[in-house]
């Protein structure tokens, strides 16, 4: 089974369209309607139905992609371990990213690491628990940064601990309070960022059995800070991300103090390529130079 077809499969899968999977693999559309063509032959069906702007897998094609996908990753092992006892490193690492880790750790750790290992590709991508867990689980990322995730089996390198901060307008009541616990925030119009999302804001919520009076909720840690800013209500969230930030809005720490531990999720690290455990190194180095 050819690799660079089984690639060009799985790209074109992601992108639905051979159109923009040639554009990311370097190649004509017609040089892909012939790897996919030639992989159809290969395989004895059809893994794609040729739709209107498109293309969308077959039933088949869902069922043999996680067979393609190891074979994909076989192959860039196979190319790394070479690279590696040849003493050229190379690769491609996919990472998967809380928000606040893609801003405010993420740049620093990849300028580092491409000066070291200019030939390894990094792919990141910024989603929140309940959608990066799917994607280590079937490792299609290689790592995750970020909060511990649930339901998928993975080892787990400690980071940091971070703690949860609540975002006060400027002179709000509670500022004053001399020790605020979750419970007092119940009564205040809240502002919730990634509702529903398994992020650690939920499972303070859940942990502390709060009844929020949620009043407005978005996508976006930044406009969850601006609204907060304007006077819109109460949020929660990391002080990581809340340094970034320099608006009229208080910080204040519950007591006692909620903190929650960040770190690397790797499926597993004695199969982890050469690539990844470079750049785990890579990571627990500069988070430790940052804190």
């Amino acid at each position: 089974m050819d690799a660079i077809k089984c690639r060009a499969f799985l790209v074109a899968a992601q992108r639905g369209s051979f159109t923009a999977a040639a554009q990311e693999l370097g190649y004509t559309q017609s040089g892909i309607t012939r790897m996919i063509n030639a992989l159809e032959e290969e395989l004895g069906f059809r893994v794609f139905a040729r739709v209107r702007g498109g293309v969308q897998l077959t039933d088949n094609g869902h069922r043999i992609l996680p067979l393609l996908e190891n074979i994909v990753r076989a192959c860039q092992q196979v190319e790394e371990y070479s690279g590696d006892i040849c003493g050229l490193v190379r690769g491609t690492v996919s990472v998967g990213c809380y928000y606040s880790v893609s801003f405010m750790w993420m740049p620093q750790i990849i300028r580092k690491f491409q000066k070291r290992y200019p030939h390894i590709r990094v792919n990141m991508l910024e989603r929140s628990n309940r959608d990066l867990a799917p994607l280590l689980a079937s490792r299609r990322l290689d790592i995750c940064v970020g909060a511990r995730l649930s339901e998928v089996d993975y080892e787990w390198i400690p980071l940091y601990r971070d703690e949860m901060v609540a975002w006060l307008p400027q002179g709000h009541p509670l500022t004053r309070a001399k020790q605020l616990m979750p419970k007092m925030l119940e009564g205040e119009t809240f502002i919730q960022p990634l509702p529903q999302q398994d992020t650690d804001l939920d499972r303070l919520l859940q942990g502390e059995n709060l009844s929020m009076n949620l009043r407005y909720s978005t996508q976006e840690a930044f406009t969850a800070y601006n609204m907060v800013e304007a006077g819109l209500g109460v949020s929660l969230n990391q002080r990581l991300i809340s340094q970034k930030w320099h608006g009229q809005v208080e910080l204040a720490s519950f007591s006692p103090p909620q903190y929650f531990e960040m770190g690397i999720a790797v499926p597993c690290l004695k199969e982890a390529s050469p690539a990844t455990r470079k750049l785990i190194e890579c990571i627990r180095e500069t988070v430790a130079e940052l804190i």
